[in-house]
């Protein structure tokens, strides 16, 4: 498998900015690996199984989906319990509120690409919200108005746009996604404001910080699901790649259906 570690020249460079390229290294290696490929089978019923899981890299996404296991079992989970034990409940929501906040305008830009201006317009209140009152988003007070959390990325965008999906990958360090997620990925990243701010403010340390914290704190939240799908399942990868694959076109079927009135209910 390439490399997934970014190069980096300058004190800029960030998180995101270092697991955008990872998950782009990790999509292009995909590409070359034609002997992890499988091809699609003769039989009729084995054929219109293999199109339903839309995954022709198996082999090579099963490796990569042992290798995060093993990551797992032998260092993740022990640090995500210990920190999810440990670590009081109010400083982990903060750092959840951070996260979701400074990556708000990711989710702002998202909404009005596929055309919701009501979603967009909660996503730039929330973030103008938490920011001033929130206090650089430590608070999520905007969830006590009518402003709730949801979630749009520019992969979901794509889908609406009617992009197809292209094969299931396994990314290491990302999980479940697939060649058009992925590039929404790296989109995504892009779209943070906080990746542009010049050295020297304090801001690139911070960055460094809240990301990590936040999705090391978003993994210690799924501790439990990780452990029912290793001892429950027959087959954890097929089951993690089925879940993934429905709740996703889940939330693209759902953003589609968003036609709400452009102003709140309390307008």
């Amino acid at each position: 498998m390439a490399c997934t570690r970014s190069i980096m020249q300058r004190k800029r460079s960030k998180t995101s900015a270092t697991r955008a390229l990872a998950g782009c290294l990790a999509l292009l290696s995909v590409g070359a690996c034609g002997s992890l490929r499988n091809p699609p089978p003769k039989d009729p019923e084995a054929l219109e199984d293999y199109k339903a899981a839309n995954d022709p890299y198996e082999p090579l996404n099963r490796k990569m989906f042992l290798v995060n296991m093993v990551a797992y079992k032998f260092a993740l989970r022990p640090m995500g319990k210990a920190w999810r034990d440990n670590v009081p409940k109010f400083f982990r929501n903060t750092v959840d509120n951070v996260n979701e906040t400074w990556g708000q305008p990711s989710t702002f830009f998202s909404d009005v690409g596929a055309g919701k201006p009501r979603r967009a317009g909660d996503s730039f209140m929330r973030f103008l919200i938490n920011m001033s009152a929130g206090v650089a988003g430590f608070f999520d007070v905007a969830s006590f108005t009518s402003y709730k959390n949801h979630t749009t990325d520019p992969g979901m965008t794509m889908g609406v746009w009617g992009i197809k999906s292209g094969p299931y990958v396994f990314l290491p360090g990302i999980g479940p996604s697939n060649f058009r997620d992925s590039i929404g990925y790296a989109l995504g990243q892009a779209l943070v404001p906080i990746n542009y701010v010049p050295s020297g403010y304090g801001l690139i340390d911070f960055n460094w910080a809240y990301n990590i914290l936040g999705d090391f704190n978003n993994f210690s939240n799924q501790i439990d699901q990780l452990d029912q799908l290793e001892h429950q399942s027959l087959d954890p990868y097929a089951f993690m790649r089925s879940a993934w694959q429905q709740k996703r076109q889940s939330d693209i079927d759902a953003l589609k259906a968003d036609n709400r009135a452009t102003v709140p209910d309390w307008y």
